[in-house]
């Protein structure tokens, strides 16, 4: 079964005067339609999908030989290996993140026979915090671990930094082949781990191995690229998750709104936003193994949204667009919020039913579940009731407090969490995410917004090649610390 998606919540029949009417739909019908057309035309044109950074759309319908090498090289490590340290940052951290705990037994790491013989799996290089990576160099075993750095150009500062860490600390305790333990997902041509990798490869071909992050890919749609290694050392099958990706793509390439639900999704939200002003976008999974799931798209939808300028196309000969900054500043993009149920509903949820009436809620329910409880006849309400009752029962209740209080939201249900359940799910996300930014007329494929802190911190530890422009900007507006203003 599909995943299906109820929009009840966020019609004025259920949430009042804050909900979407069918008049709305009307009024925004044509813009859906040219939404959907002028993203169709992207995706048909290869020059315009690299231009813009949309080849990701293409990621679940790679070569199956290809797939198949991968999950191969992904068997072989896990197999010689106790642990794998991960390094990456953004979506070169957080899709990895949302697939293990989607995906793998909870407390993967914990125990030996939820891991069935695969690697434990550790995530790092995505922050400057030095207390987390101090504890693991002291306590892994540098010849018993695989290390994989993903980054596109090697010169992220949180990533570039770990790498250089635990490559010191493999040379250190794993010997001069040390580099038969490291893998990079690069760019295939260029940046600065590319050229480490290449030369580390001319010295001895099985150091320093890698796969190509693919052109015309951003971090934050690539899950199905950079992550693909990952998957294969778990042991995920990665043909079920891209099936279930290909599955979504084609549900979400309909030209009918009514029949295509990231479109649908995407519209319904602009409308929330636009007419009602509703500016935060709770995801809210029912599941424990979805909440890093919810922080994926934490990264997904602000960084893809949130936009200052009102993009401008330009067409070349060739008929593929370009997009650059326009003249019009329109700070775009709704605030998203993770949060999961039950836990949440005893923090945040206060705030969703009696605090500023500006949230537009998504649930995502799981109708089952791998493993279940059965509370034992205890004689009072509770007795002999299953784990998965009482859970969707508490997603039901915060559904119709929610209603009861004129407040929209809306449900994702996915039948069960597998591969192919996952792969739709992210697809899906991606997909919605892109129509909303064909809907404010935005690129919502960089993340300009992102390079701020990098070029002071470039500029601040001096980094070769630093434009005169940027250091100009930075020295031109200081941070204003006024004494009186600092409580000691």
């Amino acid at each position: 079964m599909p995943i299906k998606f109820d929009f009840n919540g966020l019609f004025d029949f259920n949430a009042g005067k804050n909900g979407v009417t069918e008049r709305d739909i009307k009024k925004y019908k044509k813009d859906a339609r040219a939404a959907y057309s002028h993203l169709a035309g992207i995706l048909k044109n290869r020059e315009s999908r690299v231009n813009l950074a949309l080849e990701w759309f293409n990621l679940p319908f790679q070569a199956p030989e290809y797939i198949k090498k991968i999950q191969i090289l992904g068997g072989k490590v896990a197999g010689k290996y106790e642990n794998v340290l991960s390094l990456g940052i953004g979506g070169s951290y957080l899709g990895l993140k949302a697939a293990q705990d989607a995906l793998l037994p909870p407390y993967y790491n914990d125990f030996a026979k939820a891991r069935g013989k695969r690697p434990r799996i550790y995530f790092e290089g995505n922050n400057l915090d030095p207390e987390t990576l101090s504890v693991l160099l002291k306590n892994l075993d540098p010849k018993k671990t695989f290390v994989i750095c993903i980054s596109k150009s090697g010169e992220t500062t949180e990533t570039k930094a770990a790498f250089e860490l635990v490559l010191n600390w493999l040379k250190k305790g794993a010997g001069k082949k040390y580099g038969r333990q490291v893998f990079a997902i690069t760019d295939p041509r260029s940046g600065t781990l590319r050229k480490i990798v290449d030369l580390e490869n001319k010295k001895d071909p099985l150091s320093f191995r890698n796969l190509p992050l693919l052109e015309g890919v951003g971090g934050r749609f690539s899950e199905f690229n950079m992550g693909l290694l990952h998957l294969a050392l778990t042991g995920v099958k990665i043909e079920q998750v891209l099936a279930g990706a290909a599955a979504m793509a084609k549900r979400c390439m309909n030209p009918e709104t009514n029949r295509n639900p990231a479109l649908m999704y995407a519209l319904l939200h602009r409308i929330l936003h636009k007419e009602k002003g509703f500016m935060l976008a709770i995801l809210m999974p029912f599941s424990e193994q979805l909440k890093s799931t919810a922080d994926w798209y934490i990264q997904l939808l602000a960084e893809s949204t949130g936009k200052k300028y009102e993009r401008e196309i330009v067409k070349e000969g060739s008929g593929a667009e370009k997009w650059s900054n326009g003249k019009k500043i329109i700070n775009s993009g709704r605030t998203p919020v993770s949060a999961r149920g039950t836990n949440d509903l005893h923090s945040i949820q206060q705030n969703n039913i009696e605090g500023e009436n500006n949230k537009v809620l998504t649930f995502i329910k799981v109708n089952k579940f791998k493993h279940d409880l059965v509370l034992p006849d205890t004689k009072d309400f509770l007795a002999k009731r299953k784990y998965s009752t009482l859970l969707a029962i508490a997603q039901e209740g915060t559904e119709w407090a929610l209603t009861r209080e004129g407040r929209p939201s809306c449900t994702l249900t996915l039948p069960e969490i597998n591969g192919y359940s996952w792969g739709e799910l992210i697809f899906f996300f991606e997909m919605a995410t892109a129509y909303e930014g064909e809907l404010l007329k935005i690129n919502a494929f960089n993340q300009p917004g992102v390079e701020s802190y990098k070029n002071y911190m470039f500029y601040k530890l001096k980094k070769p090649g630093m434009k005169p422009e940027i250091a100009a900007e930075i020295e031109g507006h200081p941070v204003q610390k006024k004494t009186k203003y600092i409580l000691t």
